[in-house]
């Protein structure tokens, strides 16, 4: 099914005079066994905007998103953030997973590490701050997403819930200009799922530009600036939650939406 790639005019923000993060263009990904993933997908984030992508399974959202972040390399088209083009130079990775905090399914925390050292690794490690510089600014950040008082435990003594705040936690220590999230609540239970959108939420409300792969439709209703709606390796849809929810235009989106909202 061939799908035209909506303009710029479409997006649910008015981008006149936005400073632009995330510039994606005509991004062609395979894999070696010839899955052709994504199809030319371009995409522009301005900076302070929330940006959820949607799809069904296997529709190249995630690949996409860990693209920005030279997680997943692509073969064509071109990818920049922040001004600096991520190719197979590992120094303009290096620089951009600097400016890059990304929240996977997974907390990947170091589990032999307690929280405030999960942390604070990369601050010390990475942006040279001192011991307690970066132990201030953790215990702030944990204040934040709301766990300060659980520094001094290990991973494995956190709830699934709790993790997922200390990876946001972590990411914000490096100071990011973007966050990324990919599918963050898929691997909680509901109970938890409530308590790291919160977190989310607050962190949209501050200014964050951020990128969200998620199905929570909720926290796609009232947080998000922009919907992107990806199939079968083709952007279909770049328009508001107004648009995508109550007025979609797209028989796939249709489809797509029958089966999540229920």
């Amino acid at each position: 099914m061939a799908y035209s790639q909506p303009n710029a005019s479409q997006a649910g923000t008015a981008t006149l005079g936005l400073e632009p993060v995330i510039v994606a263009k005509d991004v062609e990904k395979h894999y070696d066994n010839g899955f052709h993933v994504l199809k030319g997908v371009s995409l522009t984030v301005y900076k302070g905007e929330v940006v959820v992508l949607m799809g069904p399974s296997g529709s190249g959202k995630s690949t996409f998103i860990r693209a920005f972040n030279g997680l997943e390399p692509y073969q064509s088209g071109s990818i920049e953030i922040d001004g600096i083009e991520i190719s197979h130079d590992k120094r303009g990775i290096e620089l951009v997973r600097r400016e890059v905090g990304m929240v996977f399914q997974q907390f990947n925390l170091f589990p032999h590490l307690t929280i405030l050292k999960n942390v604070t690794l990369g601050p010390i490690h990475l942006r040279g701050l001192s011991k307690d510089e970066a132990e201030e600014q953790a215990m702030e950040l944990l204040d934040r997403v709301g766990i300060s008082h659980q520094a001094n435990k290990y991973p494995g003594q956190l709830s699934g819930g709790q993790q997922q705040r200390v990876a946001i936690a972590r990411a914000l220590a490096m100071r990011p200009k973007v966050m990324l999230f990919d599918e963050p609540t898929s691997a909680l239970d509901p109970e938890m799922v409530r308590e790291v959108l919160d977190v989310m939420r607050n962190l949209a409300e501050s200014g964050m530009t951020m990128v969200c792969v998620t199905h929570e439709v909720g926290f796609a209703r009232e947080v998000a600036d922009r919907i992107i709606f990806l199939a079968e390796g083709h952007l279909v849809a770049d328009t508001t939650p107004d648009d995508f929810f109550n007025n979609p235009k797209e028989e796939r989106i249709k489809k797509f939406l029958s089966q999540i909202l229920h």
